[in-house]
C-alpha cells in the first residue's frame, strides 16, 4: 500500500498520481503547486483531526478536462492518527459518495494505510463555487438550517432501511458495534479525552455541574440512547452535523462535508446535532418543532413510505441531545476551533440539553450493557 504523506513538503508527482489513480487510473500528475499547508497548533485554530493542504496540480490523461485541478488534500495528523475516522472518510468518498446526488465535494482520489493510518483525500475545493462556510458566530438563521435538513432528508431516504446493510454495505461500522464504537466507547479512548477535557477545563466542568451530571452521568446516557437507536431503523448517517461541517451555496442550498463519523444509525442522531450547534438558543426554541416538521416532510417526499410521527420524532430528539453534548464538543480542546466557538457550542448544547428535559427523557430507557471489548 502507498503511504501518503502528511505534509506538503514530502508530496511528489508519484504520490499525487498514485492518489488520484485510486478513482482514476488512466490520469497523471504532471506537475503541481502548494498554495498552504495547514497543521495541527499553527495558531490559526483551523485542524481539527486532519491536516489540510491547498494546491493546485497540472493533470494530463483520459478524462483529466473533467476533473478539478485545485484541490484540498487531507492529510494524517501523526500526532494522534485516529484509524477508525480516516478510514472512514475515505470509505465514503471512495465508496459512497459516486451513487448520491446529495451536495457535499467532489473527491477525485482517496487512500487509507491500515499499517501506519496515514491517509489522503483530494477533494474540490468547494470555494470555487461560491460557497460560504458558517459558524455558531454567523448570522445564517434557520434558513441556512432547513437547507442542511432538506440535504439530510436526501440522504437518509436513499439509505432508509436498506437491505444493503446485509450485503455490500456490511462494512460500514455502527454506533454500537466496529471500530467506531469502540473509539467512543472504550473507556481508555474518547471517554478518557473527556475527562481530561472537563477537569482541565473550568468552563467545562461548570457546565456539566450546572446540569448536576457528571462525565460518568453523560457517557452512560448517551450510551443508552445508542443501543436505543440500534432497535430502530437504520439508515447512513453524516454523523457530525454540527454548523461548522455545512457550507452554504450562492443559491442558499446546503452541503455536507468532513465525513469522518459516517455510519450506519438513527436519522436523529444527525438532525439533533444541526438542529442544536445550527441554531442561537432563542431561535432553537422558536423555531426546532417546524424544522423537525419539515424534515419529516422532506423525508416523505424523498421517498420514506414509514416515517415516525411528530411526537415520536420530538422524543427521540430529546435522547439525542445527550450524544451532541457529550460526544460532541467535550471532546474538543480550544486550540481546535478558538474560544468564541468552542464555548458557544457548549451553551447551545448543554442549554439544549436542559430545555428538553433529557435526563428525565433518558432515564425511562433501558441501560446499556457494559461496554465489553
Amino acid at each position: 500500500m502507498h503511504i501518503f504523506p502528511t505534509v506538503a513538503g514530502d508530496l511528489t508527482t508519484d504520490k499525487l498520481t498514485a492518489l488520484i489513480q485510486t478513482l482514476h487510473p488512466a490520469v497523471v500528475v504532471d506537475s503541481f503547486t502548494i498554495n498552504k499547508e495547514f497543521v495541527f497548533d499553527n495558531g490559526e485554530e483551523a485542524v481539527s483531526t486532519a491536516g489540510r493542504i491547498e494546491a493546485n496540480l497540472q493533470l494530463s490523461g483520459d478524462a483529466a478536462n473533467d476533473l478539478p485541478s485545485q484541490l484540498i488534500i487531507k492529510v494524517c495528523r501523526p500526532d494522534i492518527a485516529p484509524r477508525p475516522l480516516y478510514r472512514n472518510e475515505v470509505n465514503f468518498y471512495t465508496r459512497l459518495r459516486q451513487e448520491l446526488t446529495i451536495e457535499t465535494p467532489i473527491c477525485i482520489g482517496g487512500m487509507f494505510d491500515e499499517e501506519t493510518a496515514n491517509f489522503g483525500l483530494a477533494l474540490e475545493d468547494v470555494r470555487l463555487r461560491g460557497v460560504t462556510f458558517p459558524n455558531v458566530k454567523s448570522d445564517h438563521g434557520a434558513g441556512h438550517v432547513k437547507s442542511v435538513l432538506k440535504c439530510l432528508a436526501e440522504l437518509h431516504a436513499f439509505y432508509w432501511d436498506s437491505p444493503r446493510f446485509k450485503t455490500d454495505l456490511s462494512w460500514l461500522d455502527s454506533h454500537t458495534e466496529g471500530e467506531l464504537y469502540t473509539f467512543f466507547n472504550h473507556p481508555d479512548i474518547v471517554p478518557a479525552v473527556i475527562k481530561a477535557e472537563v477537569a482541565g477545563e473550568q468552563f467545562k466542568k461548570e457546565m456539566i455541574e450546572r446540569l448536576g451530571r457528571t462525565t460518568d452521568d453523560l457517557y452512560q446516557e448517551m450510551r443508552k440512547v445508542q443501543h436505543h437507536q440500534s432497535t430502530l431503523t437504520p439508515t447512513i448517517c453524516h454523523g457530525d452535523t454540527h454548523i461548522g461541517n455545512t457550507y452554504t451555496l450562492p443559491d442558499g442550498s446546503a452541503g455536507l462535508y468532513d465525513w469522518q463519523l459516517m455510519s450506519r444509525g438513527y436519522f436523529m442522531h444527525d438532525v439533533a446535532y444541526i438542529l442544536i450547534t445550527g441554531l442561537s438558543v432563542a431561535e432553537r426554541r422558536q423555531n426546532e418543532e417546524e424544522l423537525i416538521r419539515y424534515y419529516l416532510d422532506q423525508l416523505k417526499q424523498y421517498g420514506v413510505g414509514n416515517a415516525p410521527t411528530l411526537d415520536e420524532t420530538f422524543s427521540e430528539y430529546r435522547y439525542a441531545a445527550a450524544w451532541c453534548l457529550y460526544i460532541g464538543w467535550l471532546t474538543t480542546p480550544i486550540e481546535n476551533y478558538g474560544w468564541d466557538i468552542t464555548v458557544c457550542n457548549h451553551i447551545r448544547l448543554t442549554t439544549a440539553y436542559e430545555d428538553l428535559k433529557s435526563e428525565e427523557a433518558i432515564a425511562s430507557l433501558p441501560s446499556a450493557s457494559p461496554y465489553i471489548e
